[in-house]
């Protein structure tokens, strides 16, 4: 089990965002947790990077003890796990492929022939194997996020965490970024998508979590999403 979470708090600011949560992620199984904007969606995935504190009950993430974890353990966590921003992310004055690079010889690659190997296997992975020498300015943003998830995937996480990936985006480039999310869960890899684009998990089903009245409720499949449906 990739995440085992049982009765825990997520504090941000001191203040209680979330409570009495409880889920679990599983080798190559695809999670949305959905919700209003405000609902606590973004602060759950932040808690299980590292970013915000888990107070009370049970938070295995990737086998390291939220609770217990050391400051100067958490990247190790993260790099367990690849994070995907609604913005992107990307560092500006620079291409594509320096982008990629600048993660690996930061998380520790050496040899440049392994370096430039691996950025080739993520390009390809994410359709976009001619356009690494290109600057961000260059791509669109549905490209620009295609490098964000080649980026996340560097490491060969076990867990995906993205985090309103297509808030910025169409609703067709929308749809092929989270086909791609989908085909990565299929090669093994977990995903948990927050998302307030309801039409999208219906195009794309998998299991539901609905973040609401500061906690989590699992949806049986088929059950209505509620709440707004916003309009892609």
């Amino acid at each position: 089990m990739l995440i085992r979470l049982e009765d825990i708090e997520v504090c941000h600011e001191e203040n209680v965002v979330l409570s009495n949560v409880s889920m679990t992620l599983n080798k190559g199984e695809f999670v949305y947790l959905i919700g209003k904007v405000g609902s606590g969606k973004s602060s759950l995935l932040k808690a299980l990077y590292g970013e915000i504190p888990v107070r009370r009950g049970t938070a295995c993430v990737a086998g390291y003890d939220l609770r217990k974890i050391k400051s100067r353990k958490i990247p190790y966590l993260r790099r367990k796990l690849g994070i995907v921003f609604q913005d992107f992310q990307l560092l500006i004055d620079r291409s594509a492929i320096k982008n990629l690079e600048f993660v690996l010889r930061a998380t520790g690659w050496k040899n440049s022939g392994e370096i430039r190997r691996r950025i080739a296997d993520v390009l390809e992975q994410v359709g976009m194997p001619n356009k690494g020498y290109k600057m961000p300015h260059e791509l669109s943003g549905g490209e620009q996020q295609r490098i964000a998830i080649a980026r996340a995937l560097l490491n060969m996480p076990e867990i995906i965490l993205a985090d309103e990936p297509t808030g910025n985006l169409d609703p067709e480039t929308s749809g092929q970024i989270v086909q791609l999310l989908h085909d990565i869960c299929s090669s093994g890899t977990a995903v948990v998508m927050t998302t307030h684009n309801y039409n999208i998990v219906k195009a794309f089903p998998a299991r539901v979590i609905r973040c609401e009245n500061d906690g989590l409720h699992h949806l049986e499949p088929g059950a209505p999403l509620g709440g707004e449906e916003p309009e892609l």
